[in-house]
């Protein structure tokens, strides 16, 4: 199923957005004042079996016990260069923030080779030198298994309900949601796929993508095994995955037997792709995460 959602309702974001104040200075880590959250040390090995630790934080949301648990999953930047740069989102940022106000806690990981946790980058897909060599699938399942990681490691954790996890991906985070609901999952209940997919911005150009095509044939061999009803958004300018290829993504997932229901806002800023983490893209993105939940409520209901 795809949905488009009306433009008007990005309008009122989008006006929003422009008169919203500037966040507050973060510092390597990606703090700002008051906004710590616990910090996760999670230990993992890269793929020679090295052992290394995923640092991140987990928000809980104020007089819940037990909260069930999202994850966030963050993206890859087209340059390799500014992968050691990256930093979180704090716990005051507006995407923990929404599902901190719905009661769930939140868990931000940086993923090997990103920012402060180091470490050897084991996310690639083999396609920089030749589009020919590109290997998604193996891209995303790497992703999932540190995403899965992440998951096992914090439902484990005192105070937190050990099931009826959500995952919510963007970009390369996003790509990593369809390949972990091919896999094995038992404490996972729901996948949000937001502007998931890898290759784009191929030789730093919008809207060029490396190797298209391979990426449609591996969301379709994710769709053979998926097992979880999931969530796609993607905007109608995003630079990195447009609509025809997100449309192409969602088809070749649905037809292999996956689930989605394809969201399509219209707009968001001068590049769709950050409308996750954008500011106020939350109104934009918020009201279909927030009917998808309900359906999980709705599954687990007796």
């Amino acid at each position: 199923m795809q949905t488009t959602l009306p433009r008007s309702a990005f309008a009122a974001a989008l006006l929003a957005f422009a008169l919203a104040p500037h966040a507050a200075a973060a510092d390597a880590f990606g703090r700002g004042r008051g906004d710590l959250g616990e910090p996760l040390r999670i230990p993992i090995a890269d793929d020679s079996g090295h052992p290394w630790t995923l640092q991140g934080r987990l928000c809980r949301p104020e007089g819940v016990q037990r909260p069930r648990l999202v994850v966030i999953a963050h993206g890859s930047p087209a340059k390799a260069a500014e992968r050691p740069g990256m930093t979180l989102e704090s716990c005051s940022g507006e995407s923990a923030q929404w599902f901190l106000h719905r009661h769930y806690a939140v868990a931000l990981v940086l993923r090997l080779g990103y920012g402060v946790t180091g470490g050897p980058w084991t996310e690639g897909y083999d396609g920089y030198d030749g589009c020919d060599r590109a290997d998604y699938a193996k891209a995303g399942l790497e992703t999932a298994r540190q995403l899965k990681t992440i998951v096992d490691f914090v439902t484990a954790l005192p105070g937190i309900a050990p099931g009826g996890a959500v995952v919510v991906g963007q970009s390369a985070g996003g790509w990593g949601t369809l390949a972990y609901d091919s896999m094995p999952h038992p404490n996972v209940a729901g996948f949000v796929n937001m502007a998931g997919g890898r290759g784009g911005h191929f030789h730093d150009r919008a809207n060029s993508n490396c190797a298209p095509e391979k990426l449609i044939e591996a969301a379709g061999r994710f769709g053979t095994s998926a097992s979880t009803p999931m969530l796609w958004i993607y905007t109608g300018n995003d630079s990195f995955f447009d609509p025809a290829l997100a449309a192409a993504l969602h088809r070749s997932f649905v037809q292999a037997g996956g689930r989605a229901e394809l969201v399509a806002p219209a707009a968001y800023g001068d590049d769709g792709h950050h409308l996750f983490f954008g500011r106020r893209g939350s109104a934009i993105w918020g009201p279909p995460v927030a009917a998808y939940l309900k359906t999980l409520d709705a599954a687990a209901s007796p």
